[in-house]
């Protein structure tokens, strides 16, 4: 039954299939007097409004917004309510520029350290990820706007991101990569859903029915429309089909003919466009387009982004209680991050940063003696000689070192993955100098993600903040100063070096298929069972005080203990539960989380906290039931610190069923991934998984992407490819990634039609290919026929 007939019943097939992708850039498309656009913004953490000329990049110029931390950052926290908090700032300013739809949160599982988005999502877990995700779209939606979460699924690498097919066994697609989503959804309600440029297992998540219909939809209860990511869609008719409405940026008039003809030649029924049109305007029917005039609060929302910050800040070391530092210490400031911060991450979510702190402009507010600040080093890893001693002198002068370091823009960006989790080698350099200068060394990083710190040892203390937004500066500055104790803990795994990362060799997949080997071992899952040592374990962070756990009460509901603050600060503790069996034919990590809280103590005050059961405390999905079922045993329930810090451990009988059917993998039960082999992970898979073409020159298709050029059989295209190539270097050498031709090489030659608004058609591409497929002259006669028939049809509707 269509919720809105009546509309729908007025409505001619061509507008109907109009509905279904975008007017321009950023807004969905009108029908004048009938139904109203909806304008879209990247938002994740913070607004990106463009004006004038639009992109997707976060290329050109924006509108002022507050830059709040990013996810990375914030689930350092681990505080739902503080999330929330974020999200309401963020909808009132979009609210205030009169965007309807705020592009984020992303939620995407860190599956390895070198994806270049890990800036923009929470977390290694599933659980804490979907939980946070959830209070941040609850936020963004308290005021009527709508927000989007995003990647819908299964998306862990930036390169050949619109062209990858995720190769994932079942279990773990459901365990581990769609259950983040299923809690934000399901906790959330998010009025929309942003799908993923990748396939899942052999098709693109923007027209998975099985993603978009069975699990969204059915499964979960989802009541919103699907976007596609931008040029994310594939096939317009398939999409539309299998649960997507809405393809961005906008396809022209080609994706209304498209769904005109399908409907006309009966390859898209016209009652299952009808379903679609009608989810979608049961959503923008219910907008409230009534403007806040521009009114937002900086002043409130600074204060916010700073709140969030500081509770975000993780401790890593403090020897010898060298923090918090005293006006009694002269302190050097060296670091060109302390002059120009590191406070995003780079891409689509950049953010016009209405009040930006630097540290030199804001530490004058606080209780520091500085003798001085030095630069130290370049950004983009040049070495500097004159910074390093310049930095060498100012140290003599100080009684202990405040450097500011990490990575730079560089090294993380959407569009590209990492090529190391290495800091920069001058930054390192610069440590070594300075450790030899035998004077103390706090060391503050600004990273969006797991950094390699073998260098922790000639330091006394680490406090990472990583981007903190706007307001990051002064934040850190609390805590350095012990105004405000850190509470923060990481939200992901450190390994002690990138050759521990399971399959990390393998990282990004250069191919088309992405086998995700690892299964249900992802971060702490894998290093905890395989009792493989890390640098800073999961759900880790130091406090000022010290926090004591008793009188642990467990039942059938949930659990119960005492967390007394023995230390001689008040502060927050976060406290974890984690769940295993040890005994059970499946396979299984030791441990997962199931819940946290974050609890604040005076000095000496003791707290009762209670965790409870819900339906994901003792789940795992039945591959061949296709069901979630609950295994019968005893369960270890455990209250932590961190998944290394266990401080109260019982046990729980839990009634279920007995595993049946289950397939025997020894390597997998025992985490032994370095044993692994194709023939292990097609067992876990359940068939053969995909194989590669063979390498040298072949023929290039609509879903090649256009780094593939290297491969082609024209001489031509792989001229241009060297040259594209040759760009892309330039830029990295200069420090600052080209974004634009990023998206390029790593687009499929089908988004050509999907990104220029209709000017390119899909024939017009297929006569491109046929061009440098090695036939120039055949294919350019067939562009320019193509070319002209393309803009009649376009004039003629």
């Amino acid at each position: 039954m269509l919720k809105n007939k009546k509309i729908i019943e007025k409505l001619t097939l061509e507008q109907k299939a109009s509905l279904m992708s975008g007017k321009n850039t950023w807004e969905s498309q009108d029908i004048p007097e009938k139904i109203p656009a909806i304008f879209m913004s990247d938002g994740p953490h913070g607004l990106r409004k463009q004006v004038g000329e639009a992109d997707h990049l976060g290329l050109n110029a924006s509108l002022p917004a507050t830059c709040f931390p990013t996810a990375a950052t914030l689930a350092n926290s681990w505080d739902e309510d503080l999330v929330y908090q974020v999200g309401t700032c963020i909808g009132e300013e979009a609210k205030a520029l009169d965007v309807n739809v705020v592009l984020g949160p992303g939620l995407n599982i860190k599956r390895n350290p070198k994806c270049g988005r890990n800036f923009e999502y929470y977390s290694e877990d599933p659980y804490l990820a979907g939980k946070l995700a959830a209070s941040s779209i609850r936020g963004i939606q308290a005021n009527g706007t709508i927000a989007s979460p995003k990647h819908f699924a299964v998306n862990s690498q930036e390169y050949r991101r619109m062209a990858s097919d995720s190769i994932v066994d079942e279990r773990t697609l459901r365990e581990i990569y769609t259950t983040n989503f299923e809690i934000a959804v399901k906790e959330g309600q998010p009025k929309s859903i942003m799908s993923a440029y990748n396939l899942v297992n052999g098709n693109y998540a923007n027209e998975d029915s099985y993603l978009l219909r069975d699990l969204l939809k059915e499964e979960w209860g989802f009541e919103g429309f699907v976007v596609s990511d931008w040029g994310g869609d594939n096939d317009h008719t398939a999409g539309v089909k299998n649960g997507s409405h809405l393809a961005m940026p906008t396809l022209g008039k080609n994706g209304t003919l498209e769904l005109v003809n399908a409907v006309e030649n009966g390859e898209l029924e016209e009652a299952v466009l009808d379903q679609r049109v009608d989810e979608f305007l049961s959503v923008v029917q219910a907008v409230d387009f009534s403007s806040a005039n521009g009114t937002i609060d900086w002043q409130k929302h600074h204060e916010v982004a700073k709140k969030a910050a500081m509770e975000s800040i993780v401790m890593l070391k403090n020897e010898a209680n060298i923090l918090p530092l005293t006006s009694e210490k002269k302190v050097a400031v060296i670091g060109d991050f302390a002059q120009t911060p590191r406070y995003q991450g780079a891409g689509s979510s950049v953010v016009n940063a209405k009040n930006l702190e630097t540290t030199l402009d804001v530490i004058g507010e606080y209780p520091l003696t500085v003798v001085g600040f030095a630069k130290g080093y370049e950004r983009g890893g040049k070495s500097n000689d004159q910074l390093v001693n310049e930095a060498l002198e100012l140290a003599k002068k100080s009684d202990v070192i405040l450097l500011y370091a990490g990575l730079d823009e560089i090294l993380e960006s959407e569009g590209m993955d990492r090529t190391t989790i290495d800091m920069p080698k001058n930054q390192l350099a610069l440590i070594q100098e300075l450790a030899a200068a035998k004077k103390p060394i706090v060391v503050v990083l600004s990273a969006g993600s797991v950094v390699e710190c073998s260098w922790e040892k000639e330091v006394q203390g680490i406090l990472h903040g990583y981007l903190g937004g706007e307001a990051g500066a002064s934040a850190m500055l609390e805590v350095i100063c012990g105004h405000h104790n850190p509470s923060g803990k990481l939200n992901e795994t450190y390994p002690i070096s990138y050759q521990d990362v399971p399959f990390g060799k393998e990282f990004p997949a250069k191919g088309r298929y992405v086998y995700y080997k690892e299964g249900l071992y992802v971060g702490y899952r894998y290093y905890d069972k395989a009792q493989k040592a890390v640098r800073y374990p999961f759900g880790y962070g130091l406090s000022y005080s010290s926090f004591q756990y008793s009188e642990l009460i467990i039942t059938n509901s949930g659990v119960k203990a005492v967390i007394t603050n023995v230390g001689e600060q008040a502060g927050s503790e976060i406290v974890q539960l984690y769940i295993g069996k040890s005994s059970s034919p499946l396979v299984r990590p030791t441990k997962e989380l199931k819940g946290f809280v974050k609890v604040f103590l005076q000095p000496g005050e003791s707290k009762m906290i209670e965790l409870a059961f819900d339906d994901k405390s003792f789940r795992y999905y039945d591959v061949e039931s296709r069901s979630w079922k609950t295994e019968s045993g005893e369960y270890n329930i455990m209250l932590a610190s961190s998944v290394k810090d266990i401080r109260l451990e019982g046990k729980l009988l839990i009634t279920g069923t007995e595993p049946e059917d289950y397939v025997v993998l020894p390597n997998y039960q025992a985490a032994k991934l370095e044993e692994i082999t194709l023939a292990d992970f097609e067992k876990l898979y359940g068939q053969k998984v995909p194989q590669e073409e063979t390498s040298g020159q072949h023929l290039l298709n609509r879903t090649s992407i256009i780094d593939e050029m290297n491969q082609a059989k024209n001489p031509l295209a792989r001229f241009v490819h060297r040259i594209i190539r040759a760009l892309l270097k330039r830029s990295e050498r200069k420090g600052k990634p080209d974004l634009n031709l990023l998206f390029i090489s790593n687009m499929p030659f089908r988004a050509i039609a999907k990104m220029t608004n209709g000017m390119v058609s899909l024939a017009m591409v297929d006569e491109m290919l046929v061009m440098v497929n090695g036939h120039f002259f055949k294919g350019f006669a067939g562009l320019t026929k193509q070319f002209f028939q393309n803009r009649k049809l376009q004039k003629a509707k």
